[in-house]
């Protein structure tokens, strides 16, 4: 089924599926990352995120963003070897809080709380991207990360991380009861300390998984943020840059505590009943403005969806 997916995908795929799925050694794959490298939509994605902080950070579900992008080369097998990834990274670590969170650019209208203006700071659904972009690319943990993954632990709740501000925001926050989980925020969160040793069988890590859990569990009755689990939740999507079927039970995945879970289960299940007789899948939503990738279209197989399913389903 690999060797099938890799001889339907395009370069750059068939070189995340080389490394992830088959555990193949980046040195060993020069010639294929050139290539991958030389695609026009890579090229276009590395030049995108060249100027980290042109498109201000209003709809975090906006697959143009410039962290959405980054995540998705790095998640790709690129590294900071490549001069856009290595700019992007210096661009973030130059906006950084007294906290040693990282910041964005963002202007939240004065009737939201905010300043009304172009502001660095951040949001608790975007500063656990950036932190996650640097540990993905390797950043030094202990020097330019740890302070602020230290710090965003301390706003954890017994329901999950909340929707939480930096001071530059004021007020603001989303349209929820001020002490309810935000979804998208506990997810985030737990994506990021799934690749930290000191935090990823911690009990913050489990009870948020258990507050993610719940919500699934209880899917008809809560959906704080209008964060929902309903028909559109269990569509597969990708990239998996938001709050659905896929990019949910992907970070539970990572958590091997939590695979036994009847509930995770359950979202597992879903995906596997979509494959088809090849073991691939179909996109059944989309972002409008990821046309032009495979992914981007609900006619026929995706090949970097099938990737990110199989690997999930190799995870467990």
């Amino acid at each position: 089924m690999i060797e099938h997916l890799i001889s339907i995908s395009e370069p750059w795929l068939q070189y995340a599926i080389r490394i992830h799925l088959l555990n193949e050694r980046k040195e060993d794959l020069s010639g294929l990352r050139d290539e991958a490298l030389r695609d026009k939509k890579i090229q276009a994605y590395l030049k995108d995120i060249t100027d980290f902080n042109s498109i201000l950070v209003s709809n975090h579900k906006n697959p143009e963003l410039p962290f959405h992008k980054l995540l998705f080369l790095l998640d790709c097998g690129f590294g900071v070897d490549v001069p856009e990834i290595d700019s992007a990274v210096s661009q973030i670590m130059s906006h950084k809080d007294k906290h040693g969170v990282y910041q964005s650019k963002t202007n939240i209208p004065k009737h939201y709380g905010g300043k009304g203006e172009d502001v660095f700071g951040w949001c608790l659904c975007d500063a656990p991207l950036l932190l996650l972009a640097l540990l993905r690319a390797k950043v030094d943990y202990r020097q330019h990360i740890k302070p602020g993954v230290d710090y965003l632990i301390t706003l954890n709740t017994e329901q999950g991380f909340p929707c939480s501000v930096s001071e530059e925001h004021g007020k603001f926050r989303g349209p929820g009861r001020k002490d309810d989980c935000c979804p998208y925020a506990t997810l985030i969160m737990l994506n990021l300390l799934s690749g930290i040793d000191e935090y990823r069988d911690s009990d913050i890590v489990k009870n948020s998984i258990g507050v993610i859990l719940s919500l699934w569990e209880n899917s008809l009755e809560r959906h704080p943020y209008m964060f929902y689990m309903g028909t559109d939740f269990r569509k597969l999507k990708a990239p998996a840059l938001w709050y659905d079927v896929l990019s949910v039970a992907d970070c539970i995945s990572k958590f091997e505590f939590a695979r036994a879970d009847a509930r995770f289960l359950e979202m597992v299940d879903i995906i596997k009943r979509k494959k088809d007789s090849d073991g691939l899948f179909t996109p059944e939503s989309v972002y409008q403005k990821c046309k032009g990738w495979d992914f981007g279209q609900k006619k026929t197989v995706s090949p970097y969806l099938s990737f990110l399913c199989i690997r999930l389903l190799n995870r467990i």
